[in-house]
């Protein structure tokens, strides 16, 4: 019987073998978390629980501070407010100086210059009608604190013939204390408290938030792998970071070029803006939220770039699909106006191939053999 012979190898029987072995889980480690499913469903009932306790606790503390918040949502409104009527009022303001230079009135030599030396005291400029003999009545009373002569006194309350009106202009500051254009509107009862409400609400949600999280991943990370668990300790706070960066960008920044393009649109049509409170809380909602959850772009890249799906070669080949993908986008979570579809764009572009960095320096590990460990 003739018997086979060894193949020789290249392996020497003193040199070993230099190489690492990946990272091995052992199916019995896990035997002691290993629950029945009426199990999972107590755990994830608890769970619940404490998430619901968490939201209720939450609103309790919103309710504190739901007022400071609705008034807080309400400045960037004010400020596209007092810039659109301290236009209105250097375009009518400028529009009297032509009318009295063709009249043939004295007025200044640059009519531009003195409508926007006039805006920039944000005053407003209110035509009014009044009788003479009422004006001569205000001038005998001199300034306050001084006595009120008899004639002042015994002026005439009867309505004034036509021919005795003249007209008068009054100035007052473009403030929220002086100017009730500025503020906000509710069209019914019970709107202010349900504004109030809802601001608690949101805050609650804030608030409640980390709790809420760390109850379900409580619940979650139970059936995870100790490399899965590494990842969301990661990745959670960066996701957060983007989220919040996001809105905030939002807020702070879009918001001011999507007012001013609206409001572009009550001068253009000669119609004086009435913002309402539930309206505005709600859009102000969502505008940061689509921000946010834009923002989670390179997190979603290295996410699929990890199980698989995607490569790097792909994301770099493809990247002018992924740049129409993201003008889309941007049209479908901004409004109408192009300068928050720009600012959207931009930054999703921007993430974008910073995605690209984020998948090459922190790729997958791999085995000798051309494995992916993770």
């Amino acid at each position: 019987m003739e018997y086979l012979q060894p193949r020789e190898t290249s392996f020497s029987p003193l040199v070993p073998c230099q190489f690492e072995v990946p990272d091995q889980y052992d199916e019995d480690l896990f035997d002691k978390t290993k629950m029945t499913f009426g199990e999972h469903l107590d755990e994830l009932r608890q769970a619940l629980i404490k998430s619901v306790a968490a939201l209720v606790l939450g609103t309790l503390v919103g309710l504190i501070f739901a007022q400071r918040l609705v008034i807080f949502i309400q400045t960037p409104l004010e400020a596209a407010l007092v810039d659109y009527y301290k236009e209105r009022g250097e375009e009518q303001y400028l529009e009297e100086l032509e009318q009295r230079k063709a009249n043939g009135e004295e007025v200044p030599e640059n009519l531009q210059t003195a409508a926007r030396d006039y805006g920039k005291r944000e005053l407003v400029r209110e035509n009014r009608m009044i009788s003479r003999l009422a004006l001569q009545a205000a001038l005998d009373r001199g300034p306050a604190g001084q006595s009120v002569s008899a004639e002042a006194t015994n002026t005439d309350v009867s309505l004034p013939a036509p021919t005795d009106l003249i007209p008068i202009t009054l100035y007052y500051r473009l403030s929220k204390e002086d100017d009730p254009r500025l503020n906000t509107i509710a069209l019914n009862m019970q709107e202010p408290f349900l504004v109030w409400i809802k601001a608690a609400l949101v805050l609650g949600i804030v608030v409640a938030s980390p709790f809420v999280f760390f109850f379900i991943w409580e619940f979650v990370a139970a059936g995870l792998y100790p490399h899965e668990r590494r990842y969301v300790h990661i990745f959670l706070p960066f996701s957060l970071g983007l989220f919040l960066f996001g809105a905030g960008l939002a807020f702070f920044v879009v918001f001011q070029f999507v007012l001013h393009f609206l409001l572009a649109f009550y001068g253009w049509m000669g119609i004086n803006p009435a913002p309402r409170i539930t309206e505005w809380v709600n859009f102000v909602l969502i505008l940061p939220v689509g921000f946010g959850i834009g923002f989670q772009l390179p997190l979603v890249m290295l996410f699929l770039e990890r199980i698989g799906i995607f490569t790097v070669k792909i994301y770099r080949e493809n990247w002018r699909i992924a740049v129409l993908i993201i003008s889309v986008l941007s049209m479908l979570l901004t409004p109408a106006d192009w300068q928050s579809m720009i600012f959207m764009f931009v930054s999703l572009t921007v993430l974008y191939f910073g995605g690209i960095l984020l998948c090459v320096f922190m790729p997958r590990r791999k085995t000798p053999l051309g494995d992916a460990i993770e």
